[in-house]
């Protein structure tokens, strides 16, 4: 319990004031993330709640301090939602903006610019790392220094993230698929279609605007920076894949090239619409040691 008199009392009300000055922003974090009110307001108050048990103490800029708690508390709740296999967002009841008529102008403000269910739909078929990153930093323009340790990452690993999470949004026109064993699927077919040298088959499985990116160490090991159009990165592949074996990256259907007993390359794919619309190539050594990889039996 607080003690109702002495400096502490009035320590814990200037913080909390210093928190409400906080509070507009904190909800449209917390909204943006998890798709709904009720869950924003759980995370806002449990950022209070640690606010008021650490203090401010040390803390050089409150609001980038809260920001990152925040988005803390938002990745755990969307891993705990995985875990529980909720329903998707467009199954469940969304607040639509209006729902925001009854707060602070500035608070709705700093909400309706992007509350809208289609982004919240988009945002919904990425990964909760993706999810965070894209949010974060694309949203509220939090540098990947600062999210690299909310996600357990690297900076450049974090960029990463961000990368794929933007190509996914970008590519909504489409609508991704939101099956993982469909994806998996034209995954699979692609790589078998690239074993063969099958150019013309892995046309079909390709969007005419597909890309194709590798890190640098990728692209000493023969690959290429980037590659774009289907008729370019079909003939990249072709013939090539020998040694690539499915795989789920960071959620998303994969293959990873298998050398001397360790994982040397990691290939991660966005489908949508039954084609491949990117393909990243990550062979960096630190950054495969921070992906989450499950290999697929085939």
């Amino acid at each position: 319990m607080w003690r109702t008199e002495g400096n502490e009392v009035d320590d814990l009300d200037r913080l909390s004031q210093q928190f409400e000055a906080h509070r507009g922003q904190l909800k449209a974090v917390a909204y943006r993330m998890l798709g709904s009110l009720s869950d924003a307001d759980d995370a806002v108050q449990e950022a209070w709640l640690r606010l008021a048990r650490s203090g401010a103490d040390g803390v050089d800029n409150l609001g980038a301090w809260l920001t990152t708690v925040v988005g803390r508390i938002c990745l755990d709740m969307l891993r705990s939602r995985g875990s529980r296999r909720e329903e998707s967002l467009d199954a469940r009841t969304v607040e639509p903006v209006a729902a925001f008529e009854r707060t602070d102008p500035e608070q709705q403000a700093l909400l309706a610019d992007s509350v809208g269910l289609a982004l919240l739909v988009v945002l919904e078929t990425l990964t909760p790392t993706e999810r965070l990153a894209f949010v974060l930093h694309d949203m509220f323009a939090v540098s990947f220094d600062e999210i690299a340790p909310i996600v357990g990452r690297s900076p450049a690993a974090a960029r990463q993230l961000a990368s794929r999470a933007r190509r996914r949004i970008q590519a909504d026109a489409a609508t991704p698929e939101a099956d993982l064993s469909r994806q998996r699927a034209v995954v699979e077919a692609f790589l078998t279609a690239a074993r063969k040298g099958e150019f013309t088959a892995l046309l079909t499985m390709l969007d005419p605007d597909v890309v194709l990116r590798g890190d640098d160490a990728a692209a000493r090991m023969g690959g290429a920076p980037e590659v774009r159009g289907s008729q370019a990165v079909a003939g990249f592949f072709s013939g090539r894949a020998q040694g690539a074996r499915p795989a789920v990256v960071d959620g998303a259907p994969g293959a990873v090239v298998v050398l001397g007993g360790q994982i040397r390359i990691v290939l991660s794919f966005i489908v949508s619409g039954g084609r491949i619309l990117a393909v990243d190539v990550v062979a960096d050594p630190e950054q495969l040691g921070e992906l989450d990889i499950e290999t697929v039996d085939r």
